[in-house]
């Protein structure tokens, strides 16, 4: 019992220090605008993070990539529409139904879900799977629900910090098996592997093998789970890459810098225009007539304009 205490007190402090972050500067603009992103994103999307932690730069280091986390987007609980698993997630997790959620793996804590507002100062990414059904989508996301208190993969972590040595220094016996066919158990999962194993639950690709066989067909081949990074997402052909930059040059929202000539002059055609819409009775004499007095009137009081919008 003793030395159980002991491994788990040195596996807290492990997880502790490469947990620790870097001081993030605020004061610079953030890359990507959260608002943006809050608006655009659906269910089923993966957000990748640009993460700071010590851990966060083994895993850019040993992927050459600067996407070192990903996250399930489930949506808000109403957009379930599945009774039984919203009642589960309020009851077990004390969520609300009109707040957007991620479904995550994470170092110490396992698989846990969190309100998306987490990452609201953090450079993200969306990749958004290319023509997944509803149905799928709904399935991926049970998926990942159905693996909420999951433990994070021990060996997995014991395998960065031994990244954090020289490799040539680390015994053979000892070097990481982090991308082994087997590495840890089933009950146990990275941020990758559980997202990579909840659309293959529906067969759809993330980085497949393909293999052309002697008569020209293609086979596919899903690619083992375990071996999934954030990168692969940012990499698969099979999703969309979904960028919201916090100074977006092409939303200049051009509609508001159209040359309209006034904010209150109507016109039927070029040359009859009014600068108040006129009434059906005001256009109109009981008989359904045009009445001409009025509409006399109503012209002496519009401003014409040319078919080039300047006032004549």
């Amino acid at each position: 019992m003793e030395a159980v205490g002991i491994r788990k007190r040195l596996l807290g402090a492990i997880t502790r220090w490469l947990n620790q972050e870097s001081s993030p500067d605020y004061s610079l603009a953030p890359l990507s605008s959260f608002e943006r992103l809050c608006y655009e994103i659906r269910p089923g999307d993966v957000i990748l993070v640009e993460g700071r932690s010590r851990v966060s730069e083994v895993i850019k280091l040993i992927t050459q990539s600067p996407w070192t986390h990903s996250a399930l987007y489930i949506g808000r609980l109403y957009e379930l529409e599945d009774r039984p698993l919203q009642n589960r997630l309020v009851s077990e997790h004390r969520l609300e139904m009109d707040k957007p959620y991620i479904i995550e793996a994470l170092l110490g804590e396992g698989t846990v879900i969190y309100p998306l507002e987490k990452y609201s100062k953090e450079h993200l990414r969306i990749c958004r799977p290319k023509g997944l059904s509803p149905e799928d989508t709904r399935n991926v996301v049970r998926y990942a629900i159905d693996k909420l208190g999951n433990d994070y993969d021990i060996r997995h972590l014991l395998d960065l910090a031994r990244f954090m040595l020289p490799y040539s220094f680390i015994p053979r016996r000892w070097r990481s098996s982090l991308f082994s066919h087997n590495a840890g158990m089933q009950t146990r999962t990275v941020c990758s592997t559980m997202i990579g194993e909840a659309f293959q639950s529906v067969r759809f690709p993330v980085l497949p093998f393909a293999e052309k066989t002697p008569d020209n067909k293609i086979h596919l081949y899903q690619r083992n789970p375990r071996l999934l990074t954030p990168r692969d997402f940012d990499f698969s052909p099979y999703f969309d890459i979904v960028k919201y930059p916090f100074f977006n040059l092409d939303d200049l929202s051009l509609y508001r810098h159209l040359p309209w000539a006034s904010s209150d002059l109507y016109c039927n055609n070029p040359d009859d225009c009014y600068t108040t819409l006129p009434t059906i009775a005001d256009a109109t004499d009981s008989a359904g007539n045009s009445s001409d007095k009025s509409r006399s009137d109503t012209i002496a009081a519009a401003t014409s304009v040319n078919p080039q919008g300047e006032s004549s």
